[in-house]
């Protein structure tokens, strides 16, 4: 499988996630959540022009690109001219909301002065392995791609003109495909559809259709059955049906009023908040809740650990934006779904999972995954006051909350031997030299130790179950004496930990020659994580002199030329020299924290003008192109920008 790092652009609905070139080229088709699986090595289209060999749609030197979504839905329509031939073509691609289907339409334009003989050709390669190889076999003009779990079924209203099934690739070049064979053991084949004559000034359309199926679920005649009736509709009326969708679930889930749209700026502004609020049901599984950080960039790992998963810590600021957008179901479900079945015995969150809540290959424990879940429960029930919510996921917190003393007893050095709940979570990680927990991450997942954000992420954590606990006081009064004895008993145990960590940071986390707060207890390197102490997690104020210290340290060692802000100094993921969306919105933020708006706008005009063509926000910016150069529709930058405006 080659890299395919970019995706430009990203559409789905019932069950599939799809992302795209720039040019048009199928990169990825996620089912049945946005995350597993992707089924697809490589998905290619072209036209054989009269006696021409192959011209690839998606790349070719004589065609021209313009790619947009129809407006304010996930419909994406990209335009190729071949300069050539003079042959306009016109790509629509968007997902049914009713059936497991991607729908390709093609309208063909003759701008010649001859008529032009056009053949249209698919060649496609699904993912395989020795323990889930990929099949093939043509049947009822349908080409189906199969392993031992689904079924990739292809096909249209027009009749198959010709297919191969094996050793595509050492002639598909020419255009001509020829097989004798209606079933194969490759994973790669070809069909063609046969346009005919296109006459000059004369147009004519195609319209493919991508369906997938579970093995186990649906049997040969359910699929037929569905096949035909994918078939009769008609595709004119499904795509209205479908932009009616998007359109109305847009106006459903804008939450402010946008900018008149008299500059260019204001109407980029306004395509990036609208394409947040249409990425975020894209990347959410819709029966946990689950939200994927993006769609997946690197599956070679050749760059990076990957980032088909959700974090539970990147979900709860990606959750806070759903509450803001009028998203408070999804909310709910990441919390009552996806939190109660990923959440551990002993009360934490491993560092990412699968959006079903299967646990994700991962590398390391952070604890301000635990910490930073009880600290969204909190926010989302101020966003919707729904007690019983509260009350649901009150004992999951307190499970949480229970863990984290355990780890501040093991870097604090205090320790309740009354406490049997923690005396059992301390055995299951014992060690040979040591009776404490795993050293854990930072933010970043690159240096273990103690770290700022972490604490900080613990403190929201603390104050977040006092405010819990303080909504039940008056029922625990009347009717749960023994409850209330609890939680008074915990609460007068956190404010002890919660001065042992002030105190801690003091003596460990202060820079006495430059009056400034450090990342961590091993070095002085600046880091923009070291705002978490202000926003979110309040722990500090935003004009305290130290943070006031820290801010102008930031300024001075992570503010690139054009305005951008990077991680950390030294930074060597990918080179380190590129400004993080993340980090400019969170500037953003804390210069909105404490009104300086002039400021936070020059952020977020970083960001704005930093957003690809579709409004989409790159993990990282490259500061000559400003444009994104890794991981475009970032869910978590998406998330800070709706929530900073």
């Amino acid at each position: 499988m080659k890299n395919k790092y970019y995706n430009d652009a990203i559409i789905g609905g019932k069950d599939i996630t799809a992302s795209y070139t720039k040019n048009g080229e199928l990169l990825r088709l996620m089912y049945h959540t946005p995350d597993f699986r992707q089924f697809l090595d490589f998905f290619h289209t072209g036209v054989k022009i009269n006696d021409s060999c192959i011209i690839y749609l998606h790349e070719d030197q004589n065609n021209k690109y313009n790619q947009y979504y129809i407006e304010d839905t996930n419909i994406l329509t990209t335009d190729i001219e071949n300069t050539y031939f003079n042959l306009e073509i016109k790509q629509i691609d968007f997902t049914s909301m009713k059936n497991s289907v991607l729908i390709k339409r093609y309208i063909f334009k003759n701008n010649n002065t001859i008529d032009l003989n056009v053949n249209f050709l698919v060649h496609t390669k699904l993912l395989s392995n020795p323990n889930n190889m990929v099949g093939s076999k043509i049947e009822n003009n349908v080409l189906m791609q199969y392993s031992h779990n689904n079924t990739l079924c292809m096909f249209s209203k027009k009749e198959i003109n010709a297919h191969q099934l094996n050793d595509t690739e050492n002639n598909i070049w020419t255009g001509v495909i020829k097989d004798k064979d209606y079933i194969g053991m490759s994973p790669d084949s070809s069909i063609n559809y046969e346009l005919g004559v296109i006459k000059p000034g004369e147009t004519k359309e195609l319209d493919i259709y991508l369906y997938v199926i579970e093995n186990d679920k649906t049997n040969q005649e359910e699929m037929w059955k569905n096949i035909e009736n994918i078939r009769k509709q008609d595709i004119k009326s499904e795509q209205v049906s479908v932009q009616k969708y998007w359109k109305k679930y847009l106006k459903e889930h804008i939450n402010i009023e946008l900018k008149e749209e008299n500059s260019e700026y204001n109407k980029k502004f306004n395509n990036v908040y609208k394409r947040s609020i249409l990425l975020f049901p894209l990347l959410t599984n819709k029966e946990t809740g689950g939200v994927a950080a993006a769609v997946e960039v690197d599956e070679n790992l050749t760059q990076c650990g990957r980032y088909g998963y959700c974090w539970p810590r990147d979900a709860v600021f990606i959750t806070r934006a759903f509450d803001k957008v009028k998203m408070q179901k999804e909310t709910d479900k990441f919390y009552k779904i996806f939190c109660k079945e990923t959440q551990s015995k002993n009360g934490m969150w491993e560092q990412r999972f699968y959006t079903d809540g299967r646990l994700a290959p991962c590398w390391g424990y952070q604890i301000d995954e635990t910490a930073g879940v009880v600290y969204g429960v909190n926010e989302h029930y101020k966003a919707i006051g729904d007690k019983k919510f509260l009350k649901d996921t009150l004992k999951m917190c307190e499970n949480a909350i229970k863990f984290l003393c355990v780890y501040l007893d093991n870097i604090l050095g205090m320790h309740d031997n009354s406490d049997v709940v923690k005396n059992e979570i301390e055995k299951t990680y014992h060690t040979e030299d040591r009776n404490k927990l795993p050293v854990s991450y930072d933010l970043w997942e690159m240096n273990e130790g103690v770290h700022l954000y972490s604490l900080a992420s613990i403190y929201a954590a603390f104050n977040a179950i006092e405010e819990m606990h303080n909504v039940f006081k008056s029922e625990y009064e009347e009717k749960n004496r023994l409850k209330l004895e609890s939680i008074n008993k915990l609460n007068k145990k956190i404010q002890m930990y919660k001065k042992e960590m002030e105190t801690y940071i003091k003596t460990n986390m202060y820079e006495q020659n430059t009056k400034t707060l450090k990342r961590n207890t091993k070095d002085n390197i600046i880091d923009i994580s070291m705002l978490g102490v202000v926003t979110p997690f309040k722990m500090y104020s935003p004009k305290e002199k130290k943070v006031i210290n820290t801010i102008e340290r930031i300024n001075m060692t992570l503010r690139t030329y054009t305005g951008g802000y990077l991680r950390f100094e030294g930074d060597h993921y990918r080179e380190g020299k590129s400004p993080w969306s993340i980090a400019t919105l969170w500037m953003a933020m804390y210069y909105r924290e404490i009104g300086e708006d002039k400021i936070a706008d020059e952020c977020i005009k970083f960001i704005v003008n930093s957003a690809n063509e579709h409004g989409l926000i790159g993990e990282q910016i490259d500061n000559g192109t400003m444009q994104p150069n890794w991981v475009i529709g970032l869910a978590w930058a998406h998330a800070m920008f709706i929530l900073v405006n």
